[in-house]
């Protein structure tokens, strides 16, 4: 019995002479015929089995931890000690002795008044005493004579009376004139104007040869402390409210603010390297703009921070006990703004699965429901698979994947 290959090269071989080629030619053609029929079969058993191999993809097996979450909350560093320098006496300025911009001492001389009227005036006033002091030194012999005479007669009860009224008036000058003297001291040492805080003195208002007054309305310059800094961050009074919500549903536990870490974002965008604390939650809403506001306190030694900068704090406020984090990368959206992973089962097999997303924490996505312990989902080669695919699966080293995903604070549902 003839194969079916014997008669499928007749059939070849006829129609190549049908078109009048020799049998050299049909011979040739003959053998190439044979040729691919005989290798088809093998190439379509090669290809089948690379097909049926099973897909390497990279899964990431889900572990409840504990989750601290933070809000990004916007703010305005703030000096905690300022200080206007005005005069406290009047007179002309002999010279400033300091540098614009620069740290100042508390007590370090800023600016000299012209002291020549206030020398003389200090002279006077201790002369006045040496004159109240001998005065009161006469008073006091003239009533001991008084009261001696008195004791046998010799004077009337009159003239003792006058002699300690007199010595009583003379001790009153002599305290006038030592509050006198006190004074003009006062205001000699006021000549020099010196800084009541350590700080950065501001630029000066006055220069040398200028006219000043007393408690004039111009300060002379501002001194600011900015070592440390303080920054006063607003918080709306309806994040306030969320967050209240989502610790009284047992969610979460609120975090202790006063203790954590505070971190700072600034106007470029760079993290400033060293966390500050908590200092002070305010307890009333203002009414012009529906906020609170809350006050922390950061380092500042190399002055990086100056005071009237817009900054966003990250404060912690809540921590999440037992919690489900998936990568972000392992989140699909669909068409209807919904929510899915892929997931090995334990055969090896891609199921889908729709998630509830709360919010995000860094690179990863924090799951309010659809993913358990022990899941493992797809993080790397999701477009290689489709549904119901045998898989190989291997597992992904978050951290390096974390360079390639931005984080992110806004939440996704208030839950």
């Amino acid at each position: 019995m003839n194969s079916p290959i014997s008669h499928k090269a007749l059939y070849v071989r006829r129609a190549l002479q049908r078109f009048g080629l020799s049998p050299a030619t049909c011979a040739g053609a003959l053998a190439v015929s044979l040729l691919l029929q005989a290798c088809s079969p093998a190439s379509s058993t090669a290809a089948t089995a690379k097909a049926s191999a099973p897909v390497a993809v990279g899964v990431h097996e889900i572990k409840p931890e504990t989750v601290t979450l933070t809000t990004e909350l916007p703010g305005r560093t703030t000096a905690p000690l300022v200080a206007e320098i005005r005069p406290q006496v009047g007179g002309i300025i002999r010279n400033r002795s300091f540098t614009e911009g620069t740290l100042v001492k508390a007590g370090q001389a800023l600016y000299q008044i012209d002291p020549a009227t206030y020398e003389a005036t200090y002279a006077s006033t201790q002369a006045a005493l040496l004159k109240a002091k001998a005065t009161l030194e006469s008073a006091e012999l003239t009533a001991q004579r008084q009261d001696a005479l008195l004791k046998i007669d010799a004077v009337s009860q009159q003239d003792a009376q006058n002699a300690r009224a007199a010595l009583k008036q003379a001790q009153a000058d002599v305290a006038t004139a030592q509050a006198a003297v006190m004074t003009a001291r006062i205001n000699l040492e006021r000549t020099v104007v010196r800084a009541p805080i350590s700080g950065i003195a501001d630029v000066s208002t006055a220069t040398t040869g200028a006219l000043v007054t007393a408690d004039q309305a111009t300060a002379l310059t501002t001194v600011r402390q900015t070592d440390p800094i303080q920054i006063d961050i607003s918080q709306s009074s309806a994040e306030w409210l969320t967050l209240q919500r989502r610790l009284a549903s047992g969610k979460g536990k609120a975090a202790d603010a006063t203790t954590a870490s505070v971190r700072l974002m600034l106007e470029d965008g760079t993290i400033y390297p060293q966390p500050g604390t908590l200092k002070v939650r305010g307890v009333s809403v203002n009414t012009s703009t529906g906020a609170v506001t809350l006050r922390a306190t950061f380092p500042n030694p190399k002055g990086l921070l100056m005071t009237g900068m817009y900054v966003r704090a990250v404060l912690p406020t809540e921590v999440v006990d037992n919690a489900l984090l998936v990568p972000q990368q392992a989140v699909s959206r669909d068409s209807r703004n919904g929510t899915s992973v892929l997931v090995v089962s334990q055969d090896g097999k891609v199921e889908k699965r729709t998630v509830t997303l709360d919010r995000t924490v860094g690179n990863q996505w924090l799951v309010a429901s659809g993913l358990g312990k022990g899941d493992r989902v797809v993080v790397e080669g999701s477009q290689k698979v489709r549904v119901g695919d045998v898989v190989q699966t291997h597992a992904v080293d978050l951290t390096a994947l974390s360079s390639t995903s931005a984080p992110a604070t806004q939440a996704i549902a208030s839950q």
